[in-house]
């Protein structure tokens, strides 16, 4: 669930303590918490900016998804759109927090297929509304919290890749 959840475990299941390399690496991962936390602060402060910039680029690339028919036709549909951008937006900053794809994994890949299916969305279609949330929320981030940002979008994206 986290970068010191996983060391403590790793070692505490191999009955050895940590090693010097993987105290180092608990000591860069807590000195980067006040990044981490700024990060999540930009993220959230602009929840409904990233969240409608996303839309936007998504509804301009693929306008059938809003035409009749389309999965996002109609207010309901739409806001349902956006409601399921928010919630991985929040995934992705759980994973900046504990600096791990644990959460997005559990919580956000695993049954996206079986979900999205069983409600007629296509992945390639999520896999291109994640490519246009990352954008967005990446536009808002300096070059290095991006960085730091980019990897959970990224495993976002690959793990609804591999849904399809």
């Amino acid at each position: 669930m986290s970068v010191v959840r996983d060391l403590i475990l790793q070692a505490d299941d191999q009955l050895r303590y940590p090693t010097g390399g993987e105290l180092r690496s608990m000591v860069d991962f807590l000195g980067g918490g006040n990044r981490r936390l700024s990060v999540i602060r930009v993220l959230t402060q602009n929840e409904k900016k990233i969240v409608n910039e996303a839309a936007k680029q998504l509804f301009t690339r693929k306008p059938e998804y809003v035409a009749p028919g389309g999965n996002a036709f109609g207010q309901k549909q739409r806001a349902q759109c956006l409601r399921d951008y928010s919630w991985y937006l929040r995934l992705v900053t759980y994973g900046v927090l504990a600096g791990s794809t644990e959460m997005i994994q559990q919580i956000g890949l695993v049954g996206a297929r079986e979900m999205y299916n069983s409600l007629g969305v296509p992945m390639p279609g999520m896999v291109e509304a994640m490519r246009t949330l990352k954008e967005a929320a990446l536009d808002l981030l300096n070059g290095e919290d991006a960085a730091l940002a980019a990897p959970y979008f990224d495993f976002l994206i690959q793990g609804m890749q591999t849904t399809t």
